[in-house]
């Protein structure tokens, strides 16, 4: 009897468990749903063309396809080469390849991605990870850099004492001193960003293609104390750059200046080395320039809404216009840093046929 009576209650049960988890399953579904919806909407505000879509589908690839076989050749080229391993220049430019590689791999496919779904990055832990990344490589391709000026201008201003300041120890320690301080400073950017968020905005859409500051700063409702963290720390570094750089090649070619009429033309290549060196090294920096323009317009629209009791946020316009541009401006350092400092040295090129050479001998084999 108890059975007969325990039979219809537990059917009744397990229709009611059925019904509550297909009501579960569709509510998470149209949850799914809105928030794809969400992102669409977002990416229509920043890109509401077509084919302006297919045109950075477009650049994207190719940029990022670009970017990876040149530095994996001038990779290659130096690291199959024993005369051009040992030297520190070279070295450090080994450090700058690494940097970039990372970088396009993380942005470019990401990117992409976005673009093909016609929709922007969720915040999560690949958000994370991803502007976490791009911040180490930033930082270490700015450090980078500035080491490679200041290595030639020891080179060249002082040769004598050259080998005997930059041994090898120093060198390895240089190059672990750029990944440290990199490393240390992305850890607190990312720490501080991260520190205040709401769980509730995880898998929630942003505003962006890539995780980069504004983008994240405007999910989690602009934090203040990582902003201005960030921007003291990145326009300080920019700074250190700049100057060490210009420093380097102004007493490099003041010390080309200095020679008697018969090397004149010893001056010539050294003007037109100095302004070719000083030109692509403002164009690497582009989108940092980017950065620092983006962040003061967003200071002054801040100051202004302030004064105004306006309680609004920058104008999306501008910001989705700006964020596109910086998008397009990063994968530009990776694809021109092999070219300029790689495949511009002779010593590199000759290194090529080398390797051409390597690889057929090595099928043979």
């Amino acid at each position: 009897m108890h059975l007969k009576h325990a039979t219809p209650c537990f059917m009744l049960w397990v229709v009611a468990a059925g019904c509550a988890t297909q009501l579960d399953v569709n509510i998470s579904t149209f949850d799914n749903l809105q928030l794809l919806e969400h992102g669409h909407c977002l990416f229509r505000s920043i890109l509401p063309s077509d084919t302006a879509v297919q045109v950075l589908v477009c650049v994207f690839v190719m940029m990022t396809i670009i970017s990876l076989f040149v530095n994996c050749c001038t990779l290659l080229s130096i690291g199959s080469s024993e005369d051009l391993s040992w030297e520190p220049r070279f070295a450090l430019l080994k450090n700058l390849i690494v940097s970039d590689v990372l970088l396009i791999v993380t942005q470019g496919p990401t990117v992409t991605y976005c673009l093909l779904q016609k929709t922007t990055l969720d915040y999560g832990a690949w958000c994370l990870m991803q502007f976490f990344i791009n911040t180490i490589c930033v930082f270490c391709t700015v450090l980078t850099v500035t080491c490679m000026a200041l290595e030639r201008y020891l080179y060249v201003c002082h040769a004598i004492y050259y080998l005997y300041i930059l041994t090898t120890k120093r060198l390895h320690l240089i190059v672990g001193l750029t990944w440290f301080i990199s490393v240390g400073l992305s850890a607190v950017t990312t720490g501080l960003i991260t520190a205040g968020h709401k769980p509730s905005l995880l898998g929630q859409p942003t505003t962006g293609l890539l995780c980069e500051p504004d983008t994240i700063e405007t999910h989690l409702g602009f934090p203040r104390a990582p902003a201005v963290f960030r921007k003291v720390v990145g326009l300080g570094l920019t700074i250190l750059c700049v100057f060490s750089y210009f420093f380097s090649y102004l007493r490099m070619y003041q010390e080309a200046s200095n020679a008697v009429q018969p090397f004149q033309q010893v001056n010539k290549r050294a003007r037109k080395t100095v302004l070719f060196y000083c030109s692509m090294f403002l164009l690497q920096l582009l989108p940092i320039f980017l950065k620092i323009v983006s962040d003061a317009l967003w200071e002054l629209q801040g100051t202004i809404a302030m004064i105004h009791s306006l309680n609004y946020p920058p104008g999306w316009t501008s910001a989705g216009t700006l964020h596109i541009m910086l998008v397009v401006l990063l994968q530009v350092p990776p694809c021109i840093n092999p070219l300029i400092y790689g495949l511009h040295n002779k010593e590199v090129r000759k290194a090529l046929p080398r390797l051409l050479w390597w690889k057929q001998q090595r099928d043979r084999a």
